[in-house]
């Protein structure tokens, strides 16, 4: 069956595009294999001919397909259209077998120059005040470092981080299942509304489509590739996110994982995740950074447990050091006795203590200085 297009919407392959995200659904291998083989205008008429292996899928679509209503819809909420070789196309989906055939964009910001500096965080929709605390507190450390937060909107972790990045003014982009005008979940309309106003809210299917458990499919690939890396915050063993994770790492991008409670369920996939290899350990924004940002200019500060009076100390001076009372001075043939040194060693070792206010004279004998009393050292 031929199905007739009107020619105006073959005189740009803008157009035929924004056709392409209504005709098909996202990640179609057939569409695909028409636009890269034919091109978006030419790869319309093969399906509208009917003619080929596949084409029909697009018959139906195609009889009720009117571009220029879904142009009219993007128009009235400010939606701009993306493609492939754009400057504000994100080029990470370039590296998509089958990447979008447009995106469909709202919001001020430049999508392909946010996603330079950017990392995904997702996790569970039914996230615990754990998880959400740590997503939270994640958005904002990395956007503080400049890094643009990308998440899908969702309940539990995506809205956390989303809020985190507003809430330090960082940008953020929400990658929806849906048409662009279409909050979802509707809850969460008011902060979709605010990532529209300081960030961007992008779909690659056209306005007024819903989201259906597909589009939530490839719409995570999408999400894994636009950034540097991705942040996994509470995920369970069948989880959305750890596809998401799956796809980062066939894709070359880095993936991180939050542990949690090794009883808690919502974190057994990032457990998993981390135990297979597939995800780094991160435990802050600042470990984050340090794994999906800039090599040597991202570095977390090592962890150090408190410095304790007498730290430095060599073995033998260490075991003197503990040898002696916190309180009342003993004598030096008591403390070799104790300490398993020779009086000579204790004599020795007993004046670089005291210069160093590790130890000191009390009565007759010694005792530990006011330097490890006070800092609470052996």
């Amino acid at each position: 069956m031929s199905v007739p297009l009107r020619s105006s919407l073959l005189s740009q392959d803008r157009f035929a595009r924004a056709a392409w995200s209504r005709i098909a659904e996202p990640g179609d291998p057939v569409a695909s294999r028409l636009i890269q083989t034919h091109g978006p205008v030419a790869a319309l008429l093969v399906a509208a001919s009917g003619v080929g292996q596949g084409v029909q899928r697009f018959t139906p679509r195609l009889e009720v397909l009117d571009v220029e209503r879904d142009l009219e819809v993007g128009s009235k909420f400010a939606a701009r259209i993306l493609c492939p070789g754009d400057p504000e196309w994100p080029q990470g989906l370039d590296d998509l077998k089958a990447p979008p055939y447009c995106l469909w964009v709202r919001g001020p910001v430049d999508v392909a120059a946010s996603c330079l500096r950017s990392t995904a965080i997702v996790g569970a929709r039914s996230a615990t005040a754990y998880g959400e605390m740590v997503a939270t507190e994640m958005a904002a450390g990395l956007g503080e470092r400049r890094f643009t937060i990308i998440s899908g909107a969702a309940f539990g972790i995506d809205a956390a981080a989303h809020r985190g990045a507003l809430a330090t003014g960082a940008t953020t982009i929400a990658v929806l299942a849906g048409g662009v005008e279409r909050p979802y979940p509707s809850s969460h309309a008011a902060l979709i509304a605010r990532i529209v106003e300081v960030g961007a809210v992008i779909s690659e299917v056209a306005p007024g489509s819903a989201p259906t458990k597909t589009r939530f499919l490839q719409r995570n690939r999408m999400i894994a590739t636009m950034g540097r890396g991705t942040v996994v915050v509470e995920a369970g063993l069948r989880s959305g996110s750890l596809n998401t994770a799956r796809l980062a790492t066939e894709y070359g991008r880095v993936v991180a994982a939050v542990p949690g409670p090794v009883t808690s369920m919502m974190s057994a996939g990032c457990h998993e995740a981390i135990r297979s290899g597939m995800a780094v350990l991160v435990t802050d924004a600042a470990e984050a950074a340090e794994a999906i940002g800039d090599y040597g200019s991202d570095l977390a500060p090592a962890r150090r447990g408190p410095t304790m009076a007498g730290d430095e100390l060599d073995e033998p001076s260490a075991r003197l050091l503990s040898a002696l009372p916190i309180r009342k001075g003993v004598p030096v043939d008591r403390l070799a006795v104790s300490s398993g040194l020779s009086v000579a060693e204790v004599r020795s070792l007993l004046g670089r203590l005291d210069l160093s206010g590790l130890a000191e004279r009390h009565g007759e004998g010694w005792r530990r200085g006011a330097a490890v009393r006070e800092s609470g050292g052996r």
